[in-house]
């Protein structure tokens, strides 16, 4: 019984989910097991997996970053300008992760400076961003790469089918789930999104956490960009148009409340994996996008439906149990 209360419902209800869509995909779509279509799913997932990592922690916080797929495409630009002007890979990494976190530190600025919503913030520069990206490159592309890069978008590990853009994803994702989990900076980001003036009074710089998830926010969008640039092989200003929607999502459907002050990792990434998967499946079965988005978004409504409902239940059984115990 013990076992039984540390397990999260939601995330054992989306690890259940994921298994019945897997089995069902291994036994009745074909080609779903094969080696070359698991690595294109894995790869096809990369920058979603990375930009779901600082998403979860500003909606715990009660914040939100609509911007994130416009900093992946302008620092794809970004990238894309520096190595067309002859810039050496090495130079020019470090460089578009400084430009992400200038972007990341401007929507910052805006939210912890001034006091905006940052709903409204990255709504702006979600459109700011994008625009930029145009001016800079036009609607052309920049589609020679150095091979290093090229080779980094393409290749898998040596000797399994493991690409490398997913490298990134795997590395971040168990320190941000430490942080998150074991130490004093997670606590602190679910008290600011439990009660931001309770967590402001009790000594935390909520501005400053805040301000700091955001520069996170924008360091990692370079990451991704510079991500998606190598598996596409090229650099446009409307790269990852659309998907902060699925990140967003993916976020949601793992567990965080829109409200802040919870959500674990752990969810996030079985909500990652179970959409990977369907959109995999669905695209096996010659589906397109927009019916893909269809499937999502019901899947996100059902799944926020449930998720209420539970909450609902288990805040009647906790207020019922003094009750119990006092007629007892």
């Amino acid at each position: 019984m013990t076992l039984l209360r540390k397990l999260d419902f939601w995330d054992m209800l989306l690890a259940t989910a994921c298994l019945a869509v897997l089995i069902y995909a291994a036994v009745f779509v074909p080609h779903f097991l094969s080696a070359f279509n698991l690595s294109q799913l894995a790869a096809s997932a990369s920058e979603k997996a990375l930009l779901i990592l600082p998403m979860a922690l500003l909606i715990i916080t009660r914040e939100i970053d609509l911007s994130v797929a416009s900093m992946l495409a302008l620092t794809s630009v970004t990238f894309g300008l520096l190595v067309q002007a002859g810039m050496p890979t090495l130079a020019a990494l470090p460089l578009t992760l400084l430009a992400g976190a200038a972007l990341g530190a401007f929507n910052g600025l805006l939210v912890t400076r001034f006091g905006l919503q940052s709903l409204v913030v990255t709504l702006g520069t979600m459109a700011l961003y994008r625009g930029i990206g145009y001016i800079l490159l036009g609607s052309g592309s920049v589609n020679i790469l150095p091979p290093a890069v090229v080779d980094f978008g393409i290749d898998n590990l040596p000797g399994t089918q493991i690409p490398w853009t997913i490298v990134p994803f795997v590395l971040l994702a168990p320190i941000f789930a430490v942080v998150l989990q074991n130490t004093a900076t997670g606590k602190r980001i679910y008290a600011i999104g439990g009660n931001p003036e309770v967590a402001r009074y009790s000594g935390i710089d909520t501005r400053r956490m805040v301000f700091r998830l955001f520069v996170l926010s924008g360091v990692v969008a370079a990451v991704a960009g510079i991500v998606y640039t190598a598996r596409l092989s090229n650099a446009r200003a409307n790269n990852a148009l659309g998907m902060e929607l699925d990140v967003i999502t993916i976020v949601l459907l793992g567990g965080v409340s829109v409200f802040g002050g919870r959500g674990r990792l752990t969810g996030v990434l079985l909500a990652l994996v179970l959409i990977a998967i369907i959109r995999n499946v669905l695209a096996l079965n010659q589906i397109g996008g927009d019916a893909q988005g269809m499937i999502i978004g019901l899947l996100l409504i059902g799944a926020l439906m449930v998720g209420n409902n539970w909450r609902s239940a288990q805040e009647l059984l906790t207020r019922s149990r003094p009750v119990r115990g006092t007629k007892g």
